[in-house]
């Protein structure tokens, strides 16, 4: 298979991650590139790179989904050092992506900009709270019932709470400062990079090196953790797939407990990055968000909502 990459991709760096997934240390855990093993110049000015085809995930069997596979993937992927890779290893892309899904937000909304300085909050419906706390104490407005939900007019608000939420975040999940830590990272984790090699029955291989790089390696188990945090993953499969992390040693979380602490703010991120890219789709069309959008939405307004007030203490 030859995949073209995306036209912003640096050739250098390209050639750095494909010659990682090349790699003796990575045999098991990425799927290898089809010699050259470089990037070659398409007419149109990006580079290609050649792979070899595998299995995809069924979408007609989600009870199938190898979660468990994942994961360990992941974690054999964190523990190889990074030093014993060829280099210099670029950053991982992951909060690169999520900055660039808000500015294309914001130019779909050029509104949001303003809006979001007043302190209107869109108010959207609340969802049950399904294990992460997603309050960040950043404004203390009273929220606006614009009617958001329902009626396409008031994206421009929608837009402003997701960038409130961004805004909230550290400098470095938003690709403004280096990562709190340097591991080896996939950068966009998901069921649709992993593939059978050989096909169809040999073991599970992660595929896609265009965001590999150092950088913390809670953003790759973050996304599971965010749908999981916003109801679009059963906690059972959750579970599953933390354990499985866990088990294999996944350096991302701490080896038992709590794993919020790690998690939450990568979490955050890629919710407001999955919310400005069904915004942005959505305001391009002049329709409502579906209700998966709106479900993300309201993830990203209770990260900005302020906190519930608390009942007097009557012990003293």
């Amino acid at each position: 298979m030859s995949k073209a990459h995306a036209p912003d991709t640096d050739p250098v760096d390209l050639a750095v991650r494909l010659r990682v997934a090349a790699h003796p240390r990575l045999a098991g855990v990425l799927l290898p590139p089809l010699p050259p093993g470089l990037p070659m110049p398409l007419r149109d000015g990006r580079s290609a790179s050649l792979w070899p085809a595998g299995e995809p995930v069924s979408p007609d069997d989600p009870d199938a989904a190898p979660w468990e596979e994942a994961a360990r993937l992941l974690a054999r992927l964190h523990a190889v050092p990074p030093a014993e890779l060829p280099g210099p290893l670029p950053p991982m892309r992951g909060p690169a992506k999520a900055a660039r899904a808000v500015a294309r937000l914001l130019m779909t909304t050029p509104d949001a900009q303003a809006t979001a300085k007043t302190g209107a909050t869109t108010k959207t419906c609340a969802a049950t709270n399904t294990g992460a706390d997603t309050n960040t104490n950043t404004t203390t407005d009273a929220p606006i019932d614009t009617g958001a939900a329902t009626n396409p007019a008031y994206v421009p608000e929608a837009a402003a709470t997701v960038l409130r939420a961004w805004r909230a975040l550290p400098p470095w999940a938003r690709g403004e400062a280096p990562s709190p830590r340097a591991a080896l990272c996939h950068g966009d984790l998901h069921l649709g990079q992993l593939v059978r090699y050989p096909a169809p029955y040999g073991p599970w291989l992660l595929i896609d090196v265009d965001d590999l790089g150092l950088g913390d390696p809670a953003w790759d188990v973050a996304r599971p953790a965010a749908w999981y945090a916003t109801g679009l993953l059963a906690p059972d499969l959750w579970q599953r797939f933390l354990d499985a992390y866990r088990a294999e040693g996944g350096s991302a979380v701490r080896p038992e407990g709590d794993p919020w602490p790690e998690l939450d703010v990568p979490a955050r991120a890629l919710t407001i990055q999955a919310a400005a890219l069904a915004l942005a789709k959505a305001a391009a069309a002049h329709r409502a968000p579906d209700e998966v959008e709106q479900v993300l939405l309201d993830a990203c307004a209770r990260m900005t909502d302020p906190p519930a007030p608390t009942a007097p203490d009557r012990t003293t």
